[in-house]
């Protein structure tokens, strides 16, 4: 009996343990495909002028590259490799499908770039202060009434829409200054990262050994000061790693930063001014008509993809030496 119990529980692990390995797959496979499609496609588009230069209107000088002939249009016309190029006769009808074969992007993503790592970096900056004092107020005071509430409302927070958030920073910001801004939408983005913020300074506060906060009471260090030269450095690593999180999650979101940011073809460093960022220029090339532009889509969200994706490796490099440091 027991030799066949033994036997009957072998087989039933083997078969959990592949039933388990078929999810995995099943799980890891959408993300292959996804990050295998953008590679295909996005790494297409790359060239060094992709990255160091900005938006310019479409053209179809470049039309050649793309089908192997050449463009039919005079090298001494002014107007030439224009898409939109004013016609001899202004009265001539314009067949828009001409101007969509023709049509073809130049330049690059540089602008969005920089605006997103912009944007993202200010809400940043607005979600750190908010989000670590509470992460210590939750972990250092967690018996308190309003302990419950704040991590409550972070939880709903946190999984509430994007573009809520959008949304709201529209009405209370955008409609109030008649203007849409960088900072607006880097206010949303930081409504966005706080949550992420706060419960990963939470959690990590919590992982700290209670007999640090017992030797820096018994040395005569009252609570507040004990937390911030005892508690909080210890718990560092942990807290960059959310920091680094609530990054990748902020420079990802599109929704909020189309109702608050809006865009721009140019390199702007005013803040109070629309902005460009790389999930705008995925969003707006998409939809553009011209087939340039759709390929210049896939790019930008590659860069895009490999900006959260470095920031998921630091995120990972920065777990693991803090697990290495607390053997």
């Amino acid at each position: 009996m027991d030799k066949y119990n033994y036997r009957r529980r072998k087989i039933t692990d083997q078969i959990m343990r592949n039933l388990t390995a078929v999810a995995t797959g099943c799980a890891v496979i959408p993300l292959i495909a996804i990050i295998g499609y953008v590679l295909t496609i996005g790494a297409g588009a790359m060239s060094w002028s992709f990255f160091t230069d900005v938006y310019q209107p479409p053209s179809n000088a470049v039309v050649s590259e793309i089908t192997g002939e050449e463009p039919a249009y005079d090298p001494n016309d002014p107007f030439a490799g224009i898409a939109d190029a004013p016609s001899e006769d202004p009265n001539a009808p314009v067949d828009p499908a001409d101007n969509v074969y023709n049509a073809a992007p130049r330049g690059g993503v540089l602008h969005g770039i920089l605006g997103t790592l912009m944007i993202a970096g200010i809400g940043l900056l607005l979600a750190l202060p908010i989000g670590i004092f509470a992460g210590i107020y939750l972990s250092e005071y967690r018996d308190e009434r309003y302990a419950t509430i704040v991590r409550f409302c972070c939880d709903v927070l946190s999984g509430s829409p994007s573009i809520v958030a959008g949304v709201t920073i529209y009405v209370l910001v955008v409609l109030q200054t008649k203007q849409f801004s960088a900072f607006a939408g880097s206010i949303a983005l930081a409504i966005l990262m706080i949550p992420i913020v706060t419960r990963t300074t939470e959690e990590m506060l919590k992982l700290v050994p209670e007999t640090m906060r017992e030797a820096a009471r018994g040395l005569g260090a009252p609570t507040w000061y004990s937390t911030f030269t005892v508690v909080l450095p210890a718990a560092l690593p942990g807290i960059v790693t959310g920091v680094m999180l609530a990054f990748a999650r902020g420079a990802g979101e599109t929704a909020p930063l189309i109702l608050t940011v809006l865009g721009s073809n140019i390199i702007s460093t005013d803040i109070f001014k629309p902005m460009a960022a790389l999930p705008l220029l995925t969003y707006r090339y998409t939809e553009s008509p011209y087939p340039g532009e759709n390929t210049q889509a896939w790019g930008a969200a590659f860069v895009l993809m490999m900006l959260v994706l470095i920031m998921n490796i630091l995120v990972r490099v920065a777990t693991r030496r803090t697990g290495g440091n607390s053997r």
